[in-house]
């Protein structure tokens, strides 16, 4: 198994650099024990025009067996001999991927401190694979390898057999990769796309593979038009992994969308303090606020849309009423706290059938959360810029149209009854605006004239005789129900009419029988 990785350079820059960026000397040969074999660095080539590394991989096929297990393309169980005549030792795969982590580990992360302007730069850069399994063809190859910056993709597929040219081309290929790019960028490409190629790994992929694969795949997988496959294979399709590490990336693509960083999307668990306002039990009135609304509207089916760590969904579970409860955040942080707290890995098959956790952002129309009875949007408002805000209106008003929507915010005329807060501070550093009452009704009543819903408001906490409550209910209650419920009653009649004409006609054609039959039981009778 080998692959090598040339540049080029001047006396001023000479390509000999190479070695720094690598850890490894140009004049020494290394080798470096795998857990499969055994790995070599050597340089066929270093001047300071051009400098070429190869990592040569001899695997042990016996050591591949004791430590699979069983696992893996190389422990296939349709045969025993498979187990040792396989094409391990020569095709580019997962070992070769393990043994690149682990003998250029330092130049993986782009750190050089001796070069360290000269990691960050990027480089003319060669990267030749001989051998390749390429489960898809060539076409994949270029279409995985394409889009990553790469100048050039060359990919000449493998011949079955030279003799035999008739028996066509087998499932291997030659790479060539040129282009100009940063040394661990080149790495972390070759280290996600060669057992992603392959299709297959000689070890468990365990959850902590997710992270490996995010960490790798910084900066482009996010991003990358064929992400679903790289991750479902690199995974080896182990289905709840994969949508884990989607669930993650598409907060980096949301965050990347927005310009923002990672944890400024994903913050609905605040890490130095709790949610739950402890001082005044606020939060508890508005669960049983809501609680108390939903049960008046009669909804069973409920979206808590903006879950955060799963409180108000844990509260609903409570009550045998509500049969489904589905929870929606953009933060996988807060939905990993809100499967904690309710803890979904022990829960019960029948409850466990009543709630769902779903990742995703209310800046945009989602078809899972169509015909629900009522929909939650407890504290949520106040996340957003209020330029986003008609998005998210759309999104639940005009899009999902549940048949009631309950909408809290803080009431920031309240504000000045918080000891603890500073004059002119928002409630929480990532709230971007609080209205007052005047200013919540009128949004809400807007809202509620295009969407076609009525609305009412009701106070949550104690409603103070100058400030108001500190948190404001709107109850939006959809207008054309009505109109509906009475459509469905006009169909009924109309199916009751057609039934009763069709019994009628029934009636007439078997007359006779009847009539034979009512004679009959009067004389069984008799």
């Amino acid at each position: 198994m080998f692959l090598t990785i040339s540049t080029t350079g001047n006396q001023e820059r000479p390509a000999t650099d190479l070695g720094f960026l690598l850890h490894k000397h140009p004049e020494r040969a290394q080798t470096f024990s795998t857990s499969h074999g055994t790995a070599h660095v050597l340089y066929p080539e270093a001047s300071a025009e051009r400098c070429t590394a190869a990592l040569l991989l001899e695997v042990d096929p016996v050591a591949l067996v004791r430590r699979g297990k069983g696992k893996g393309r190389g422990g296939a169980p349709d045969s025993a001999l498979a187990q040792y005549v396989n094409d391990r030792p020569y095709a580019a795969s997962s070992l070769l991927a393990v043994a690149l982590a682990k003998v250029f580990k330092t130049a993986l992360h782009g750190v050089c401190q001796a070069m360290p302007e000269r990691a960050a730069a990027s480089l003319p850069l060669r990267v030749e694979v001989p051998a390749l399994p390429a489960r898809g063809g060539a076409d994949l190859v270029r279409a995985l390898f394409g889009p990553l910056g790469w100048d050039t993709v060359d990919v000449e597929p493998v011949a079955l057999d030279a003799e035999f040219p008739a028996w066509g081309d087998s499932r291997y290929v030659r790479l060539v990769l040129e282009g100009e790019l940063r040394l661990a960028d080149a790495l972390n490409h070759l280290y996600v796309l060669l057992p992603v190629l392959d299709d297959a790994k000689h070890y468990w992929v365990a959850p902590d593979e997710v992270d490996k694969l995010l960490r790798a795949g910084d900066g482009w997988l996010a991003g990358h038009p064929e992400r679903k496959l790289i991750t479902a294979r690199y995974l080896s399709r182990r289905w709840g992994l994969a949508r884990e590490a989607t669930e993650r990336l598409e907060l980096v693509r949301l965050a990347e969308a927005e310009g923002l960083d990672v944890d400024d999307v994903d913050n609905a668990v605040d890490e130095s303090t709790d949610t739950e306002e402890r001082p005044v039990p606020l939060a508890e009135q508005r669960r049983e606020a809501i609680v108390a609304a939903l049960t008046t509207a009669e909804a069973s089916r409920v979206l808590d849309l903006g879950c955060g760590q799963g409180q108000l969904v844990q509260a609903l579970l409570k009550d045998v009423r509500f049969t489904e409860v589905v929870g929606v955040d953009v933060s996988v942080r807060a939905l990993t706290v809100a499967a904690r707290r309710l803890r979904l890995d022990r829960m019960g098959e029948r409850q466990a059938a009543r709630v769902k956790l779903l990742q995703g952002s209310l800046a945009y129309t989602d078809k899972r959360l169509t015909g629900y009875d009522a929909a939650v949007l407890s504290e949520v408002i106040e996340h957003l810029d209020l330029p986003r805000l008609p998005a998210l209106e759309y999104a639940v008003f005009g899009s999902a149209r549940p048949r009631t929507v309950l909408v809290t915010t803080p009431n920031v005329e309240y504000n000045v009854r918080w000891e603890t807060l500073p004059a002119g501070h928002v409630r929480h550093s990532d709230h971007r605006f609080e209205w007052t009452r005047e200013e919540f009704r009128s949004w809400a009543v807007s809202v509620a004239e295009r969407y076609g819903y009525g609305v009412g408001f009701t106070p949550v906490g104690p409603d103070d005789p100058e400030v108001g409550p500190p948190t404001q209910m709107a109850v939006f209650t959809r207008t054309d129900e009505n109109r509906t419920d009475q459509n469905r009653t006009d169909e009924n009649r109309t199916d009751q009419n057609r039934t009763d004409e069709n019994r009628t006609d029934a009636t007439r054609t078997g007359g006779t029988d009847v009539t034979r039959t009512d004679e009959t039981l009067k004389e069984v009778a008799a």
